[in-house]
């Protein structure tokens, strides 16, 4: 089992950066795939990033490559993204995401083993 608490939402302005972190419960934290989704209302979950067990590969949406950065501290069991140069519509409720599934499939996943609970990122424009 492995429990997932994100941090860091909040309201921001457009162009500025925000930092999204995620601890997790756990001596297995390194054996996981870990990454972020967001969800806005009326809307199915999207992929936003993942990151490889070791912190080596990585994936972004499109959408977000070139101004969001995942990262992982295995000793810390956190996973972060730092987002920069945010966008109205970058709004949504982010979550963060472990499974065994390779990081190379992620892009496409609807479901993961573990979710957290998900924090509320909202830029104004």
């Amino acid at each position: 089992q492995v429990q997932l608490v994100e941090s860091g939402g909040g309201l921001v302005q457009a162009g500025d950066s925000l930092r999204l972190s995620c601890a997790a419960s756990g001596r297995t934290f390194s054996t996981y795939v870990m990454g972020w989704f967001r969800q806005t209302p009326g809307k199915e979950r999207e992929f936003v990033a993942g990151i490889s067990y070791g912190g080596s590969n990585t994936r972004y949406a499109a959408s977000v490559k070139g101004r969001f950065t995942i990262s992982r501290d295995n000793a810390k069991n956190t996973v972060y993204l730092q987002m920069n140069n945010l966008k109205p519509e970058d709004t949504a409720v982010y979550y963060c995401a472990a499974d065994r599934a390779v990081v190379t499939t992620w892009s496409t996943r609807k479901n993961v083993d573990y979710w957290g609970q998900g924090t509320q990122v909202t830029v104004s424009s």
